[in-house]
């Protein structure tokens, strides 16, 4: 099979597509024939070597298709049916990828938006469960409009919480449209958040990096109502929790969130952008330069 692979470390021009045996499911997995595979952040970070690892890598793991082998005990979907979900080990930005962790496809929404699901919704699942967000809770996030903001933001407002987002201009209707209240992000970020919340927020979710954490912190009283996934410096220097997989995932988000899209409760956020398999360099290219919002994709093609 086709598979996104860098042999050295560098910028877009290292990734190249290279044939990989196929792979197979384990116990509890399923392999699926790709329709389409996010691009994340992560993505470049690996490429660039900021990860370290050792050479060569491959990239992805998220991805959407149709089932097309099982593993064993593997019985609540069947060989045909459409998924989406992560890849434990292994390539997902490929012709197939073996998914650990999946949920069926929303019958309403096609496989590129199924593909911009599965990091997202787990990581803005796992941050609200770690800052024990419920019913009643003022949240701030630094961030709203991206993937995992605008995933915190619906999820957040399901669990009767209070929210408060930061996001350009642009993206306020976009964000108020998701239930929260939109403020720019910036100088004067204590003096906007205070004219709504008074008595300062409950929790902070940083989403987006940019140095705020100071800011966050006053304004929810104390580094451990603060929680971040995009400042990792700045989290060790002012004691604030940094969130990765191995603080402990959030895996049943997948079926959690394509029951609320059925229901019509979560709203898919846009894709921007679907580029071909062939095209990944162009797909990193226009991640790093541009500030695009909504998902990347990566479509292998139609089967």
């Amino acid at each position: 099979m086709k598979a996104v692979r860098f042999s050295r470390f560098g910028g877009p021009e290292v990734l190249e597509l290279t044939d990989l045996p196929a792979p197979h499911p384990g116990p509890g997995q399923v392999r699926i024939a790709v329709h389409a595979a996010g691009v994340n952040p992560l993505d470049w970070k690996l490429r660039t070597g900021l990860m370290g690892g050792e050479l060569p890598q491959t990239l992805g793991y998220e991805a959407a298709g149709v089932v097309d082998e099982l593993g064993a005990g593997v019985t609540d979907v069947a060989v045909g049916d459409r998924v989406f979900g992560l890849s434990g080990e292994g390539p997902a930005q490929a012709e197939f990828a073996v998914l650990s962790h999946y949920a069926p496809i929303p019958a309403a929404i096609e496989f590129p938006s199924a593909a911009a699901l599965p990091s997202a919704v787990e990581t803005a699942t796992r941050t609200l469960d770690q800052l024990g967000v419920a019913g009643g809770t003022t949240l701030l996030i630094n961030g709203a409009s991206g993937s995992v903001g605008s995933a915190a933001v619906q999820l957040a407002v399901l669990r009767g919480a209070r929210v408060i987002g930061t996001a350009s201009p642009a993206n306020h209707e976009y964000i108020r449209s998701l239930g929260a209240e939109p403020i720019a992000y910036g100088e004067g970020l204590l003096e906007r958040v205070r004219a709504l919340a008074p008595d300062g927020v409950g929790a902070a979710l940083d989403a987006a990096g940019g140095g705020v954490l100071p800011e966050l912190i006053e304004l929810s009283g104390g580094a451990d109502r603060v929680l971040t996934i995009a400042d990792f410096p700045g989290a060790q220097e002012h004691g604030v929790r940094f969130s990765t997989g191995e603080t402990g995932r959030a895996f049943h988000a997948l079926t959690e969130v394509a029951a609320l899209i059925e229901s019509e409760r979560f709203i898919p956020f846009p894709v921007a952008r679907t580029f071909p398999l062939t095209e990944v360099a162009e797909a990193h290219r226009f991640g790093e330069n541009g500030h695009p919002r909504g998902k990347l994709v990566l479509e292998p093609g139609s089967r």
